[in-house]
């Protein structure tokens, strides 16, 4: 019983941590943008799609899938 309760409590706190660390990402790729990537035409228009997204699924409570969707748009800027 011991462990299923100390999951629930780590789910309960991750899920929070998940929701702060979106506008987080949302705010470096902005930067990233803003300081003229050199990346391709395609590329910049996958990011600035990946970041709507990205704020979509933030927006929705999908912050899961939030993150992984802007690390993508990270992944193609070159930030970790």
């Amino acid at each position: 019983m011991k462990p299923l309760l100390a999951l629930i409590v780590v789910l309960f706190f991750a899920q929070p941590a998940l929701a702060f660390h979106c506008p987080a990402d949302m705010a470096e790729i902005d930067t990233a943008l803003a300081a003229d990537p050199q990346i391709s035409a395609e590329q910049l228009v996958k990011v600035k799609e990946l970041r709507a997204e990205g704020e979509t699924l933030h927006k929705a409570g999908n912050h899961q899938r939030s993150v992984e969707v802007l690390q993508e748009a990270k992944d193609i800027l070159g930030l970790k």
